[in-house]
């Protein structure tokens, strides 16, 4: 545990080795990220009083390869991205955690209670509650600290800002009582358990992982109690490119129910073929199986099926693409994964409100900058939020200005992957 003037010393307005890992090395981003921690030294110190405290990250994510697959037991291909959440905390001898996040109102979640909170639900209390009960059954120590946390991951950004916050959690009890000795997949599947039965939202895995890992990586879920997790050593800032992520600004408020028939549509095709998931089964006896099913799963469900099944095998191809530099042909197969989401995976505009396809709409224009030079496809759930595209430097300011035009200043983001997952700050 470090004191303030140690922190601030090390943290050198932005000039340092853990900065320039974690946010790369224009000058202005590194002095900007200096001052947010710095700030939240000083507001912890305001709200908490001085006492000695360690400062953690949490990366967003993107998810790469692979859409909608990991709930039918897939292959996802994701990276971590340097946006982030920042924490300050320590430990404040209490059995209560004390939590006070920029923009919103503090609260407190006492650790002699573990079992779900109703009136929680759908809030951080729950994830923090979910994260700690979790981690007490599985063995692991837990306790009262206090942190204040810059949400740097934006809500609704597609970049997972919820499963950031949870490894963010679990990496924070982790350091101050475990001695590091929490596996970062156990931090995932931790985060996804809070998630899934605490915050009430039925998620995979990938976000979890891909944040608390770092890095490019591919996840196979094929026994999703034992996620198999490779690195994939491929730098994308040699390629030239950008990884734009841009912000359609659609509203995910009621799409519950689109969300929720995507997993529902696969596993009933699996089901008709004897099986739990569309990993059990392979796309001869989807096609094979399709004349005798339509009438019981319907069209929708049979197209989602070839969806799983192409862009599951798509993975493994993009995994070797990368791994023997071959970036042309990656990008080409992030095209075809686009194009299997909006034809065959219907993921790309709500069927009840045809007027707004702002998704639609980026795709498009992407596809009249971007064609043969580039790659771009929906990216995470779908329906509304976010598109993903791969621009080279010479088509970049003409990509986000064509883009901005039509959705406004500031909804572009240029990222790039991040190798450190969810962890305490080392300098």
């Amino acid at each position: 545990m470090a004191n303030y003037e140690k922190l601030t010393a090390s943290i050198n307005n932005g000039d340092n080795n853990a900065f320039r890992e974690l946010y790369g090395s224009e000058p202005a981003v590194l002095k900007r990220n200096a001052e947010r921690y710095t700030g939240l030294l000083d507001l912890f110190n305001r709200e908490f009083g001085k006492k000695d405290v360690e400062l953690f990250t949490s990366p967003g994510r993107t998810e790469i390869g692979g859409n909608h697959t990991d709930h039918n037991w897939g292959r996802v291909l994701a990276g971590a991205v340097n946006l982030d959440n920042a924490a300050v905390a320590g430990k404040n001898n209490t059995n209560i955690i004390r939590i006070l996040s920029e923009g919103y109102p503090r609260f407190e979640v006492d650790l002699s209670s573990l079992a779900p909170v109703q009136s929680e639900k759908f809030t951080s209390a729950a994830l923090v509650r979910g994260v700690c009960a979790r981690f007490k059954e599985l063995g692991y120590s837990t306790g009262g600290f206090d942190a204040c946390i810059d949400g740097g991951v934006p809500k609704g950004s597609g970049l997972s800002s919820s499963a950031s916050f949870e490894v963010l959690i679990g990496a924070i009890l982790d350091e101050l009582f475990n001695n590091g000795k929490v596996d970062p997949i156990q931090n995932a599947i931790i985060g996804q358990y809070s998630e899934n039965n605490y915050f009430g939202k039925p998620c995979g895995l990938m976000d979890q992982t891909a944040c608390a890992m770092g890095g490019l990586i591919t996840i196979d879920f094929k026994d999703p109690a034992k996620p198999v997790v490779k690195k994939v050593n491929f730098d994308f800032v040699a390629t030239g490119f950008s990884l734009v992520i841009t912000d359609t600004g659609g509203n995910h408020a009621d799409l519950n129910d689109e969300y929720a028939s995507l997993p529902t549509d696969m596993k009933a095709v699996a089901a008709e073929l004897g099986a739990k998931v569309l990993r059990q089964v392979s796309l001869e006896q989807v096609i094979d199986a399709a004349p005798g099913i339509r009438e019981k799963v319907g069209d929708r469900a049979i197209l989602r099926a070839i969806h799983f099944q192409k862009d599951n095998q798509r993975v493994v191809d993009q995994v070797e693409a990368l791994e023997r530099n071959d970036f042309k042909s990656f990008l080409g197969m992030v095209v075809d994964s686009g194009y299997s989401s909006y034809m065959y995976n219907q993921n790309i505009f709500p069927v009840n409100n045809v007027r707004e396809q702002g998704v639609s709409l980026a795709l498009a224009l992407s596809d009249l900058v971007l064609k043969g030079q580039g790659a771009w496809r929906v990216h995470g759930g779908g329906f509304a939020g976010t598109i993903q595209a791969f621009v080279p430097k010479n088509l970049l300011e003409k990509y986000i200005s064509t883009i901005e035009h039509v959705y406004g200043k500031g909804a572009c983001r240029t990222l790039f992957i991040r190798h450190q997952g969810a962890g305490k700050v080392k300098f």
